[in-house]
């Protein structure tokens, strides 16, 4: 009788083993990423451990945002606010976002005056501006602020600075507010079937 416990606990153990981890490899496809961010399509790098890995020719950062619905109201005794992760520029609707910048490559970044502008893309494709910080040099590598997007719809954050030589750097970070129909649905859609129709 022993061994026959000790066999359908062993059983139930890999059992249980064996779905997470397939718990785990249908999510990663779900959302269409890796542990690596190899086969992410979010960004040219990828989604990394609760950050977007964000890549051009000149700069490399790391993009992180935090979100707090519009008509959230914070306790007067709360000890903190309930700010939540989103996954790379895909924020759920209109509210606060914190968002931290880490400049990753190349080193000399760091000592690069960045300046900040955030714009709304209006329906027409005009820009416009929402907020705009002068250029500044980040010697700790890591960049902070905050902003309340009023509206669904798309914006950019960018960065830009020059280099000792002159030579422009910079990056655009796009961030959309809502989502529409075409892309729940997409999302909805089984891995397999999404993937016969690009």
């Amino acid at each position: 009788m022993p061994s026959n416990s000790k066999t359908i606990s062993r059983s139930f153990q890999l059992l249980v083993g064996g779905s997470v981890i397939i718990m785990f490899v249908f999510v990663g496809a779900y959302l269409r990423v890796s542990s690596q961010g190899d086969l992410s399509q979010t960004y040219p790098k990828g989604f990394r451990g609760g950050a977007c890995t964000i890549e051009t020719e000149s700069l490399t950062v790391g993009y992180s945002g935090y979100f707090l619905p519009k008509d959230y109201e914070v306790p007067k005794d709360a000890m903190s606010t309930p700010f939540v992760p989103t996954l790379c520029g895909k924020v759920p609707g209109p509210g606060n976002l914190n968002v931290t910048i880490d400049l990753l490559y190349p080193t000399q970044s760091r000592s690069i005056p960045f300046s900040l502008r955030l714009t709304q893309i209006e329906k027409d494709h005009t820009e416009l501006e929402l907020l705009s910080a002068p250029a500044k040099v980040y010697l700790s590598g890591v960049i902070t602020q905050a902003f309340m997007l009023k509206e669904y719809g798309s914006y950019v954050l960018e960065l830009d600075g020059q280099d000792s030589t002159g030579k422009s750097v910079g990056i655009k970070i796009p961030i959309k507010v809502g989502s529409d129909w075409k892309e729940d649905m997409m999302n909805y859609l089984p891995t397999f079937s999404r993937g016969s129709h690009h």
